[in-house]
């Protein structure tokens, strides 16, 4: 009988003659072994995926604000006044209206009930008379003229050298005037020059809009509230930003708020760009590569679609908030390595490449936010509380939006822009020695078709805002 230790060596030696016949095959020449078959990789598409649309729109607290309220209907427009057979009227009335409630024609414009009653007393202001209520007021009524004694060239240069970008302790020092005199004079114009843009920019008929959001530093430190040290803390993590809206054919400034970088602030941006533009007008919108833009976009250019059945049996599938068909909207991303740009790319978000690339081919562009980016240089510069590395920061968000709102105006309409100006047909000759003049200064709100002139400050101060929109501007 054969033991079992026998059949463990022969096995043994089985296995041994097995690997030394591997060895020998393998190092013959020209013998290669069948290479393995290597598992392909998956690759991922770069292709953007169609966008799917939402089970619910997104919120908007403004919106919400909005359908709950009703605004008041402005009241009749009543009919102008017979023209009489007198002398004809010498001083223009048509900026001004009657501010007494109890008057028909209280707050309309250019309906001749107006007429000028000289200067009473010799004072530097004009009084005008309303033929209908038979009421007077003086001209300079509900502007920031009314009630000062400082002369009216002394607060326009103050105001201009805020909006020039100086500060207003060095503008104090200047005009030998008290800080809190020109703090008090901004504020009063502040709230005038909002109401003046708030009248002016409506309706607009825009092809694109860039939108971007500037980094500032507030102060927002009482006096004995909190440390030193803390205060640094604070702004070296302040989340204050300035958001702006900009046309950049026409350069002009849409939208300037202050507020957080989040959902919310973008949200309230582009509802107040929606109540500036026309009912039926959709831009093509430029932003940097913050998502945020995206939701609120798509809240208030989006509308409810029932997609279609993919089967015959079955729930219907639920309705989807998606984009409307003509929003365009495109991202510019940076990447960014030891604060130097090492890389650009362009997002199509919203729409197609090619519906985008022809709306910017009229103007000779690529898809960019250079002109926003370069406002934004202009806000840095003419508003001394957000400047680089200086010592004028505003308090609050209040004061830096005081500000801005005086930048706002003055680069509309009192600025001209030197990318805007607009050949002669016939050179105009100077009174000067110098040569002909060839160009004709323009401003954004020029461009934009707000207005038919260049704008002063002064006039823009000494504009009487009618309380609705006039059907016909005169």
């Amino acid at each position: 009988m054969v033991s079992h230790q026998f059949f463990y060596q022969l096995a043994l030696l089985a296995i041994i003659w097995l690997f030394v016949l591997l060895h020998l095959i393998e190092s013959k020449p020209g013998v290669t072994t069948p290479p393995v078959a290597a598992k392909p990789k998956r690759k991922r598409s770069t292709e953007p995926k169609a966008f799917q649309g939402l089970t619910h729109k997104p919120h908007c607290v403004l919106c919400e604000q909005e359908a709950g309220e009703t605004p008041p209907a402005p009241p009749r427009w009543p009919d102008p006044m017979p023209l009489t057979h007198r002398r004809p009227r010498t001083v223009d009335t048509s900026m001004h209206f009657c501010p007494h409630t109890a008057c028909d024609y209280c707050g309309w414009l250019g309906l001749h009930n107006l007429r000028a009653n000289g200067h009473p007393s010799g004072g530097p202001w004009r009084q005008l008379h309303c033929t209908a209520c038979d009421g007077y007021f003086p001209e300079h009524h509900g502007t920031i003229f009314h009630g000062k004694q400082a002369a009216v060239e002394i607060i326009v240069r103050v105001l201009a050298c805020l909006a020039e970008g100086l500060g207003i302790r060095a503008t104090a020092r200047v005009f030998e005037v008290a800080p809190t005199t020109v703090l008090q004079w901004l504020v009063e114009a502040a709230e005038q020059l909002r109401a003046f843009s708030a009248y002016f920019l409506c309706n607009l008929h825009l092809e694109q809009l860039q939108l971007d959001e500037l980094y500032a530093v507030l102060r927002d430190l009482k006096a004995g509230a909190i440390s030193d040290s803390e205060a640094l803390k604070r702004l070296e993590r302040s989340q204050h930003w300035v958001w702006t809206a900009m046309d950049p054919t026409s350069k002009l400034l849409v939208v300037v708020e202050v507020g957080s970088r989040t959902l919310a602030m973008a949200q309230r941006v582009v509802h107040q760009v929606t109540q500036v533009l026309a009912r039926d007008c959709v831009p093509l919108f430029l932003t940097d590569g913050l998502k945020d833009y995206g939701t609120a976009l798509l809240t208030h250019f989006g509308h409810w679609t029932h997609p279609a059945r993919r089967q015959a049996t079955g729930p219907r599938p639920k309705p989807r908030w998606m984009p409307l068909p003509e929003l365009l909207y495109a991202q510019v991303v940076k990447s960014y390595r030891r604060r130097r740009i090492v890389d650009v790319q362009h997002r199509v978000v919203f729409g197609t490449r090619l519906a985008i690339e022809q709306v910017l081919a009229a103007c000779g562009w690529t898809i960019n936010t250079a002109f926003v980016e370069r406002l934004n240089l202009d806000i840095r510069q003419r508003v001394a509380a957000i400047g680089r590395r200086v010592n004028t920061l505003c308090q609050g968000e209040a004061g830096l939006r005081d500000q801005l709102a005086l930048f706002q105006t003055y680069h509309n309409f009192v600025l001209p822009h030197a990318s805007l100006r607009q050949a002669l047909l016939i050179p105009e000759a100077t009174n000067g020695k110098g040569s002909a003049r060839l160009w004709r200064p323009c401003t954004p709100a020029l461009a934009a078709g707000l207005t038919d002139h260049v704008w002063t400050l002064r006039e823009v101060l000494l504009c009487r805002v009618p309380p609705w929109p006039q059907t016909q501007r005169v």
